[in-house]
């Protein structure tokens, strides 16, 4: 089994930041995929950033240029920046991850297949 655990939301005013981590434990490692999503009050859930075991990494239209994903190995940790945030990236942020496979997959925020719990973003005008 694949435990994910978030941390870090809270709420925040617009234009400051905020720095989500993602501890990930358990029949996990470096190769899987990673990612954020989210999802706001009667709204579909949406993949807000990925990164594939290279490096490489992928950005919602919404988010790109304010929010950072990256992954310390080591400590098994997936970490979301988040800056200049704004009242409409308000929503509940999960981590998740999928097994190895296509890059593609994993950009295009598919297939999913461990989810954590969950941490609330909360961002005020």
């Amino acid at each position: 089994q694949v435990q994910l655990v978030e941390s870090g939301g809270g709420s925040v005013q617009a234009g400051g930041s905020l720095r989500l981590s993602c501890a990930a434990s358990g029949y996990i490692d470096s190769r899987y995929c990673m990612g954020w999503f989210r999802q706001a009050p009667g709204k579909e859930r949406e993949g807000v950033a990925a990164i594939v075991s290279g490096g490489g990494t992928s950005y919602a239209d919404s988010v790109k240029g304010r929010f950072t994903i990256s992954k310390d190995n080591a400590k098994g940790t997936l970490y979301l920046q988040m800056n200049s945030l704004k009242p409409e990236d308000t929503a509940m942020y999960y981590c998740a991850a999928r097994p190895p496979s296509s890059r593609g997959y994993c950009y295009t925020f598919r297939n999913f297949a461990y989810w954590g719990q969950g941490t609330q973003v909360t961002v005020s005008s």
